[in-house]
């Protein structure tokens, strides 16, 4: 009886030894888990908090720069395509009426100097798609292109946008070539 008991008492003891073991040890991992990712949020988060100020002062100048103001007496109208995998490779034109105004191929832009009203601007290919505007003397509008999946071939879109979508965008854009 004597061995029973003490292999009894041996087996609670190391029961319980195992269980604090384990507990223990989830503890240290839990404490070094929340060290780590605290130490990885810190290192990371004091480089973007540096980093942002300075491109938020650069890229506006430069994108203000690269499409320029308004004339006199006329409104600024942007016309840009962001870099996009899908439908990479076609380019379309854009057109006032008869008046082909520019080219936008995948990650380009260009500007047009208009009257104040109204402006009816077409692009297409297999569909039309027109987007019109009331511009207005002194303002500066931005159009967004795209291009959709079509049956047979994409299908350019051109919808309003703003100043900031046209920032965004900017790191990746070039001018677009004059049409000949």
């Amino acid at each position: 009886n004597t061995n029973t008991n003490t292999n009894t008492n041996t087996n609670t003891n190391t029961n319980t030894n195992k269980a604090r073991a384990m507990k223990l040890l989830k503890t240290a991992f839990i404490v070094t888990g929340l060290a780590l990712s605290t130490a990885a949020f810190s290192q990371d988060a004091a480089p973007a908090a540096t980093a942002a100020p300075a491109a938020a002062v650069t890229a506006p100048d430069e994108a203000s720069a690269a499409i320029g103001s308004p004339e006199a007496g006329k409104a600024l109208v942007v016309f840009f395509r962001p870099s996009a995998f899908k439908g990479a490779a076609i380019g379309f034109i854009v057109r006032e009426g008869e008046t082909e105004l520019g080219k936008l191929r995948n990650a380009n832009f260009f500007t047009a100097q208009v009257t104040p009203g109204k402006h009816d601007y077409t692009v297409h290919s297999e569909a039309k798609d027109v987007t019109t505007i009331e511009a207005e003397e002194g303002e500066t509008y931005f159009l967004s292109g795209e291009i959709n999946m079509g049956f047979m071939a994409g299908r350019p879109n051109l919808s309003p946008s703003d100043l900031e979508a046209f920032k965004a965008a900017f790191k990746k854009l070039k001018p677009s070539k004059p049409l000949e």
